[in-house]
Order: C-alpha cells, then sequence, then structure tokens
C-alpha cells in the first residue's frame, strides 16, 4: 500500500527525514512503518522518539526477514479498570499501621481489638504524608506523559507499620526536564504534607505512659532523633518535644510528621534511581554517577563516627551501615538516563538546590534508639 500518514500520528515528513516509509499499517492497535532507515538504528530512535512520545506513542525499532519497521504504540497514562492490587496493599497498610499505632498510644490491641481505631490519627497521618508524596510523582509523570502507575503501599510489621509507599514508571524518560519535575514533585509535595501534619500534631495532647509501663523492670525507651525542621517547628509553635521525660511523649501524629521528614531524607540521597538521584542526574547529567559512588563510603563514614567517636550504641551506626548497603546497589544499577540530554534551565536548578537544602533540615545522625 502507497505510504499515507495516519491522521492520529506524526506527519510523514517528520519521518522522512531519517527513515525512508515504503507502507503504513497498522497492527491491533499499534501503528507499523516499513521501510529502510537513512542513519544508524539507534540515530532514529534518537532521532523520532521525542515526535512520536508528542504524539502520545512509544516507538521501538524492530528488524525481521530483511524488513525494518518502526512500530508506534500508544501510551497508557490512565487507570485501566478497578486497581485492586493497590486497593488492596492500601487496606493492608492502614491496617498495619494500626496496629503499630497501638505501640505509640500504649494500647493493647490483643487484650482490646476494639481499642485498634484508637490509633486512627497516627494511621492517617503516616498514610497521608506517604500518599501525598508518592502522587507528586504520579501527576508529574502524568504531565509529562511518563507511564506511572498509582502508589503500592508497603505493609510490614514494623514500628510505624509500613516500608513505605512507591510508584513504578515504565517507558523512557523524555528530557532532564521531565527527569527533574518527577524527581523533584514527591519530596516537595511530601514536605508540605509533613509540615501539615507535624503542626496540626503539636498542637494535640501528649500521650502519657502508664505506670505500670513506666515502673517496669523490663521497660525500653525509644529516643527518636528530632531534626532541625521538626525542632523548627516545634520552637515556631512554642511547643514541647517532652525530651528526658519517660512519662510523656508527643502526640502519634507528630511521629507521623517525623516519617515524614526521614522518607523525605533518605528520598533525596543522590544516588541511583532515589529522588535525589533524578534531581541531580537532571542538574548535572552523567556527572551524577561520580557523585553517587561517593554516597556508600560517606554514608560508611558516618556509621564509624557515630560508632567509634560518640557515645551512642551500635543501632545508631547500623542504620547507616544499611544505607551504605542499599545506596552501593542503587549506585551499580545506575541513574534514570533522559532522552533528551537538554541544560535544565536556571529556575530548576535553584528550585533543586532549595529541595536538597530542605532534605538537610530532615537530618538527624541517630534516628532512632531503644535503651534499656
Amino acid at each position: 500500500m502507497a505510504a499515507e500518514s495516519p491522521t492520529d500520528g506524526p506527519p510523514l515528513e517528520a519521518i522522512e527525514s531519517v527513515f525512508a516509509v515504503t507502507e503504513i499499517h497498522r497492527s491491533a492497535d499499534k501503528l507499523v512503518y516499513v521501510g529502510q532507515p537513512r542513519v544508524s538504528p539507534a540515530a532514529v530512535t534518537q532521532e523520532l522518539w521525542p515526535t512520536f512520545h508528542d504524539a502520545g506513542y512509544e516507538l521501538e525499532l524492530r528488524g525481521a526477514r530483511g524488513r525494518t519497521a518502526l512500530v508506534a504504540e500508544p501510551q497508557s497514562l490512565g487507570v485501566d479498570g478497578i486497581p485492586w492490587k493497590h486497593i488492596g496493599l492500601f487496606v493492608a497498610t492502614v491496617l498495619s499501621t494500626l496496629f503499630a499505632g497501638t505501640f505509640w498510644y500504649h494500647i493493647d490491641p490483643f487484650a482490646e481489638p476494639a481499642a485498634l481505631l484508637q490509633a486512627w490519627p497516627f494511621s492517617a497521618a503516616i498514610l497521608f504524608v506517604l500518599g501525598v508524596h508518592e502522587m507528586g510523582h504520579y501527576v508529574a509523570s502524568r504531565y509529562h506523559r511518563v507511564q506511572a502507575s498509582l502508589p503500592y503501599f508497603i505493609p510490614i510489621p514494623t514500628l510505624i507499620g509500613t516500608l513505605g509507599a512507591v510508584i513504578k514508571m515504565n517507558g523512557r524518560m523524555p528530557s532532564r526536564k521531565a527527569l527533574f519535575d518527577i524527581g523533584v514533585a514527591g519530596p516537595l509535595a511530601g514536605l508540605v504534607a509533613t509540615i501539615g501534619v507535624t503542626t496540626v500534631g503539636l498542637h494535640m495532647e501528649p500521650i502519657h505512659a502508664p505506670a505500670a509501663v513506666v515502673q517496669s523492670p523490663d521497660a525500653v525507651q525509644l529516643h527518636l532523633g528530632f531534626p532541625l525542621l521538626l525542632e523548627g517547628l516545634a520552637a515556631l509553635f512554642g511547643q514541647p518535644l517532652y525530651r528526658g521525660d519517660p512519662t510523656t511523649m508527643v502526640n502519634p501524629v507528630v511521629i507521623g510528621g517525623w516519617v515524614g521528614m526521614f522518607v523525605t531524607l533518605l528520598n533525596l540521597i543522590p544516588v541511583g534511581q532515589l529522588d535525589g538521584g533524578h534531581i541531580l542526574r537532571a542538574m548535572i547529567g552523567p556527572d551524577q554517577e561520580t557523585v553517587g559512588a561517593l554516597v556508600p563510603a560517606a554514608l560508611l563514614g558516618l556509621a564509624g563516627y557515630l560508632y567509634f567517636l560518640t557515645d551512642h550504641t551500635g543501632q545508631a551506626a547500623s542504620v547507616w551501615i544499611l544505607w551504605a548497603v542499599l545506596t552501593t546497589l542503587l549506585a551499580i544499577a545506575g541513574p534514570a538516563k533522559p532522552f533528551v540530554e537538554e541544560r535544565l534551565d536556571s529556575r530548576r536548578r535553584v528550585l533543586g538546590a532549595l529541595t536538597f537544602g530542605l532534605g538537610a533540615l530532615c537530618f538527624t545522625p541517630v534516628p532512632i534508639e531503644i535503651v534499656g
């Protein structure tokens, strides 16, 4: 059949400069352009992928039986059907965070199963800060026409009831600008939610430990390190943080804010495909991999300092040893590579530096320590 440009695909003249089209046909919902490359296959893809992406297609160059074809598949950006897996994980995480919340409220969920619901403010705080963070990524992905899933919440029996939430991105990253916007949207959205949750929690009634818990010879104390951002909000509103008082602690909603700050800090580590890795890769290009290679050594240095030069227990160092191992694996996997390597505008570079600065305010050298 004669090559005639389809009405819903890129114009034929945008393709012909690098790929001589002899015929065009549809295969299911795909557009297939059969012909011969005028340049190398890699150059064909490099030249035409942005054009097809802007038209709403993912592009792949295929060859078989001496024939070469450009296969354009429509992007799938929406949610197909009811996302049962996401709903199931969310419900499971609601339950796991409610159960974890009973620890902070000094409730025995086995003795009083119905009392589990009393921990709902803690659960809501955790889910809100994590959900807003991931939805920041999701909205930015949709804006830049990058395929992304809804958030997957991860339930697990820890002191906060979850390992966080993630979204899954498919397809290629169009440009540095898209990589930056998607990377920065999560931490900034999450920080706004975190500041709101922390502010609300600071104005709520503190929790008082029962005398039997405080006086028990088997009692242990859980010490949280408060980052500068939390310290600053407490000072701004004139609210106490009850450090050193074994009978009183901040409202568990504040712990939800603490989780948001810690998650922001970890995500902004500039390595691999963490948010910080995305942001720095967009800002400085391939040199980000050099920075990423230094991150594990820096974390091991922090762990060594805490273990050998301070009075903290080995628990404090173990957090950063674990993250040194994880960031090593992330550095080996490498960062996301944008398709178009254009330089970022100055406004985004300033915003990136500001985001890393805000992340530094979420840092505490000893996030959590169990004493007793």
